[in-house]
């Protein structure tokens, strides 16, 4: 995996990036577009993403530890075999996305069904 510096981008539409064997390790992302990018074998530990369009994003083979996103569009995205160790996602649009082929939205249904509520 290639070890880069973190990137900090503002305000940029980076659609349909395709990200692969890189370290974006403490990189921030604040209003960008983000929809459509392909992020394989890429370490996202402590990324911070602000404010950005993710939809349809794809994430596979990638470490998120420590990872943030905070209102972000993340509808359609899908995240395969991906290490989510203290990722945070807060204020999302998660309709349509998955996790190992399972829907968010019914990770969440169970989760609630359990805590009876």
């Amino acid at each position: 995996m290639s070890s880069t510096e973190p990137l900090h981008h503002v305000g940029v539409n980076l659609r349909s990036s395709c990200f692969s064997d890189v370290d974006l390790s403490q990189s921030t992302f604040n209003d960008v577009n983000l929809s459509g990018t392909s992020f394989e074998k890429v370490a996202l530990a402590e990324v911070k993403i602000r404010n950005a369009n993710l939809s349809n994003l794809s994430i596979d083979d990638a470490k998120l530890v420590g990872a943030s996103f905070a209102n972000v569009d993340l509808s359609g995205g899908k995240i395969i075999n991906a290490n989510l160790s203290h990722l945070s996602i807060d204020d999302a649009n998660l309709a349509g996305m998955s996790i190992d082929g399972v829907l968010v939205t019914d990770l969440f249904h169970a989760y609630r069904l359990q805590k009876g509520g």
